[in-house]
């Protein structure tokens, strides 16, 4: 793996300070968003307890309304007389007396009920004799009604009462009994009479009146809404026989039961229409917020994850400046040295010959083309960055500039004991900016002598492919592996095996390369080479029609070539 980090020091305790205060931060939002979900589950429960009480308070007034109904609709055919000490009875009960009078009573008496199976009845307390008048069908069996009806008048009956209700199963149904009793002068109790009718048949009539007339929940939140709109209801006896359904039934879960003891037992259970919550709830139903929580938690994430790797970019973005200000430091240092050195030599006169003047002036101009080149290098690595760079194509044929700029190269291989081989076609045009493709070369050159071995071969091509023109520099090092490949014309970029070499470079060589490649249309890549090492090859569009032959000008002075700087890559 190549080394991007430098061991940890001063910018990395910063870097873990940061890291330390993004993972804080996120720790936090989880925190907040954690409390922000709890705070909206106990308000959505809260708001669910409120709507169950709703229901349990509409349950408790439909119940109750249909208690004093019941109470009401039997005490109305049952209103007891002015006197009921003596004298001749009055109102309803006067009614039951003449009905009860007619021996032959026959057809249906209509006592504020349509129910076809109620029935009057008259039973003497003291003879146990029962009159009675089936007025539109048969009642329960005349032994069980006279029994029951004795023994609750004699033994549960209060004078004080207006009326008696009793609620029972008899002939295999539920019927319901209101009576009153008549006392002689004595204040002994003579007779017991009144009404029976089915419960359930006598009871409906009152609960479609409680839905329809009377509010159940506040008028200040429901306004005038009917009940049917609101909720609906199911009311059943005590062992679960339906007595009443509403038309319309809702499915929610804001349901409610109320058990009501009188008449038996009844339990009215009701559920509230599902969008009745949000008028019942001051600022309506809280929703649920888990899948909002989660996604703001999850970018919180992202963001702190981003912003780590950001941070970790940016710090060996720095370290790489940093490595690379000290090895062009480096670079510059060395030439730099050797100038001054055979300057000074010269200068103090201390040459023994003539050559040896002329080996120290070549040296002084080939440190100075080097240092030339690093600058150039260094500049147009700059202007890349900053996307300034600008070119001069022209056309050109590649086998002339190619070969020229080997010709300047050549000392500085020979120097290190290269050989230079070159394989040209001469019919290979491209438009390029002259100097861009020199100071290209001039890289791949300069990367293929210093990460070579001594005394290898250094192979130099120029070849015409479809509608490119391929230029390549083939060295005989240990080659480049194929994952490495594509990162080495990353800048600061260098090879694992290279990492503790005594090889120093600038690191932006074949950065520089790139750039220049792709500023001509063209593109870069690395090859195995023949004989094993790297061939690090150039594909520039071609040109088909050949360009003007180049005009020199006579007596110019030749143009110094500088020297390729190094590059941070496997031989």
């Amino acid at each position: 793996m190549p080394r991007l980090l430098p061991a940890p020091g001063p910018h990395g305790r910063r870097v873990g300070v940061l890291v330390a205060l993004l993972l804080a931060s996120f720790a936090l939002t989880a925190v907040l968003a954690w409390q922000a979900m709890d705070a909206a589950h106990s308000h959505r429960a809260a708001a669910h307890r409120t709507l169950r009480d709703y229901a349990q308070f509409a349950a408790l007034q439909m119940a109750f309304r249909a208690k004093e109904g019941i109470y009401s609709r039997a005490s109305a055919m049952l209103a007891r007389p002015t006197d009921l000490m003596g004298g001749e009875p009055q109102g309803a009960a006067a009614r039951l007396e003449e009905a009860l009078d007619a021996r032959h009573g026959h057809g249906c008496v209509d006592l504020m009920m349509s129910e076809k199976s109620q029935f009057l009845f008259r039973l003497d307390l003291r003879s146990r004799e029962l009159r009675q008048v089936h007025g539109c069908g048969d009642g329960p069996p005349s032994a069980w009604l006279r029994d029951t009806i004795a023994s609750h008048a004699l033994g549960v009956f209060n004078k004080k009462w207006d009326h008696a209700d009793l609620v029972a199963d008899a002939g295999g149904r539920r019927w319901l009994f209101a009576y009153a009793v008549r006392y002689d002068d004595w204040d002994k109790p003579v007779a017991a009479f009144g009404f029976g009718a089915p419960f359930r048949d006598f009871a409906y009539p009152v609960f479609v009146d409680a839905m329809r007339y009377h509010a159940a929940l506040p008028p200040s939140l429901v306004g005038t809404t009917p009940n049917d709109s609101l909720f609906s209801i199911v009311v059943t006896d005590d062992v679960g026989r339906e007595l009443f359904r509403s038309r319309t039934q809702y499915a929610s879960s804001f349901t409610a039961q109320y058990r009501l003891d009188k008449f038996g037992g009844i339990a009215v259970n009701l559920t509230l229409r599902p969008d009745v919550a949000d008028r019942l709830v001051i600022g309506g139903l809280p929703q649920a917020r888990l899948p909002q929580l989660l996604a703001l938690l999850a970018l919180t994430g992202a963001l702190v994850v981003v912003a780590i790797l950001q941070i970790r970019r940016e710090y060996a973005l720095a370290r790489l400046r940093e490595d690379f200000v000290s090895n062009i430091s480096h670079e510059l240092r060395t030439p730099l040295a050797q100038v001054r050195m055979f300057a000074e030599t010269l200068l103090l006169g201390r040459v023994r010959s003539e050559s040896e003047g002329r080996r120290s002036l070549e040296i002084i101009d080939q440190e100075a083309r080097r240092l030339t080149h690093l600058v150039e290098n260094v500049l147009q690595f700059s202007r890349s960055e900053r996307r300034a760079t600008r070119l001069s194509p022209e056309p050109t044929r590649l086998a002339e500039e190619v070969g020229d700029t080997l010709e300047a190269f050549a000392p500085i291989a020979q120097a290190r004991g290269v050989t230079l081989a070159a394989d040209l076609a001469p019919d290979v045009h491209a438009s390029v900016d002259r100097a861009a493709l020199r100071q290209a070369l001039l890289n791949l050159l300069d990367n293929a002598v210093k990460y070579g071995p001594a005394g290898q071969t250094v192979r130099v091509g120029v070849r015409a492919a479809g509608p490119y023109a391929h230029l390549w520099v083939e060295d005989e090092g240990p080659g480049i592996a194929p994952r490495d490949r594509e990162r080495v014309w990353l800048p600061f970029f260098r090879l694992e095996r290279d990492v503790g070499s005594a090889v120093a470079g600038s690191g932006i060589g074949l950065a520089v390369v790139r750039d220049l490649v792709t500023l001509h249309g063209g593109r870069v890549r690395v090859e195995e080479a023949r004989g094993g090492g790297a061939r690090l090859l150039l594909e520039l569009p071609a040109l088909a029609a050949p360009p003007a032959p180049r005009v020199e000008a006579p007596d110019a002075p030749a143009a110094s070539v500088p020297e390729p700087s190094p590059a941070h890559a496997a031989p």
